[in-house]
C-alpha cells in the first residue's frame, strides 16, 4: 500500500506537529508519522507537561506544610496518589487532544507507527507493508532517555525520567543520579511525596550549564531538604538486590557505597538518528545520532530537512518549533532561515 504526499513529517512533538501544521496552513499536502498512539511527542506525554503538572502539585503540598509560618494551619497533608496520577493524565490528555483537533482541522494525516526511510523519496512503517511517498521530508523524530549500560534497567527499581513520571511506587530512600533540569524537577516531585533524596551528580555544580552565582541559591535550598548531595562524584557500579539497590560511589565526600529502595537515572537524552535507517536516503547521522542542517534546517540531502533535538542543543521544545517554522516556510518557498 503507498501513499503520496507533498510533506512529510516523521516525528509529532513540538517541532514535528507545528511543521506539520505550517506546512498543511501553506497549502502543502502533508501527513505526521509518530510512533506513539497521540501527537506530542516526549514534550507532552512524558516530559515537560507530565512533570510541571508534578512540580505543581509539589509546590501546593510544600506551601501547605510551611502555610504555618502565615499562621495558617491546613494540619496533616493527605496525599491521595491515584488522584495525583489521575490530575496529569487529564493535563496531558486534554493537550495531545487539542493538537489531534487541530491537526484533524488542517487535514494533516496523522500516521501512527514508526518510520523507517526506503530512499530519499520514500518511508515505509516498520512491521508493516504500508509505504508513503513524499516530495520533500520532515525528520523531527526527537531523542530518548539516555540508558548507561552498566546500570540494571530491566530491574523496575532502576527508573529512567519516563518510569518516574508513573508514580508507581513512592520509595523511602531516591537515589538521583544526575543533577540536571530533570534529576531536579523529579527529585522535588518525589521529596514532596515523602522520599528521602539522595543526589549524585559528576560536575562541580548542580544544573551544570547554569551559572554558578544563579546555581548557588538553588543549592543552598536543597542541600538542607535533601538528605545527600554528592558533587564530582561518580556512580560506578548498580547491583540488584532483595533488600535494594546496593550503588558504589567513586568521590571526595561520598560513602564508597549505600543501598536504595529506588533509582533515577536522569543523566541526559540521547538523538534518534540511527532509529529510522537515515543511511537509506543518504542523510549523513554522526556517531552521537545527530544530523547536521544549515540554517534553512536542510540535511545534506536536498529534499530532506531536520528540526528538534534530532539537530542538536539545546533540547528544548521552542527552538524545535521555531526550527519546524522555517522548514515549512523553506519548502513552500519563503525566504526563511533558523537564527
Amino acid at each position: 500500500m503507498s501513499d503520496k504526499f507533498q510533506a512529510v513529517v516523521i516525528g509529532g512533538g513540538p517541532g514535528g506537529y507545528v511543521c506539520a501544521i505550517r506546512l498543511a496552513q501553506l497549502g502543502i499536502k502533508t501527513a505526521c508519522i509518530e510512533s506513539r498512539g497521540s501527537l506530542g511527542g516526549t514534550c507532552l506525554n512524558v516530559g515537560c507537561i507530565p512533570s510541571k503538572s508534578l512540580l505543581h502539585t509539589a509546590q501546593i503540598i510544600n506551601e501547605a506544610k510551611h502555610a504555618s509560618q502565615l499562621g495558617i494551619s491546613f494540619g496533616n497533608t493527605k496525599i491521595d496518589i491515584d488522584g495525583v496520577k489521575k490530575n496529569k493524565e487529564s493535563i496531558v490528555n486534554k493537550l495531545t487532544g487539542g493538537i489531534q483537533a487541530l491537526a484533524k482541522a488542517r487535514k494533516v494525516k496523522v500516521v501512527t507507527g514508526n518510520a523507517k526511510f526506503l530512499s530519499k523519496n520514500q518511508v515505509g512503517l516498520e512491521g508493516t507493508d504500508e509505504v508513503i511517498e513524499f516530495e520533500n521530508c520532515i525528520i523531527a523524530a526527537g531523542s530518548k532517555v539516555t540508558k548507561l549500560p552498566m546500570f540494571p534497567f530491566d530491574d523496575s527499581r532502576v527508573m529512567d525520567s519516563t518510569d518516574a513520571l508513573l508514580l508507581d511506587e513512592i520509595p523511602k530512600r531516591l537515589l538521583v543520579v544526575g543533577g540536571g533540569i530533570i534529576g531536579l524537577e523529579m527529585a522535588t516531585i518525589y521529596d514532596a511525596l515523602g522520599s528521602e533524596i539522595t543526589m549524585v551528580e559528576l560536575g562541580g555544580q548542580i544544573i551544570p550549564q547554569a551559572d554558578k552565582d544563579i546555581v548557588m541559591p538553588l543549592f543552598k535550598k536543597v542541600k538542607k531538604q535533601y538528605a545527600n548531595i554528592f558533587l564530582n562524584t561518580k556512580v560506578t557500579k548498580m547491583s540488584a538486590l532483595k533488600k535494594g539497590i546496593k550503588v558504589d560511589f567513586e568521590g571526595k565526600d561520598s560513602p564508597s557505597t549505600d543501598t536504595f529502595d529506588k533509582v533515577l537515572v536522569a543523566v541526559g537524552r540521547s538523538p534518534n538518528g540511527h532509529d529510522i535507517d537515515a543511511d537509506k536516503a543518504g542523510v549523513e547521522v554522526d556517531k552521537s545520532g545527530f544530523i547536521s542542517t544549515n540554517t534553512q534546517m536542510r540535511t545534506n540531502v536536498d529534499n530532506i530537512f531536520a528540526i528538534g533535538d534530532i539537530v542538536g542543543q539545546p533540547m528544548l521544545a521552542h527552538k524545535a518549533t521555531h526550527e519546524g517554522k522555517v522548514a515549512a516556510e523553506v519548502i513552500s518557498g519563503e525566504k526563511s532561515g533558523f537564527d
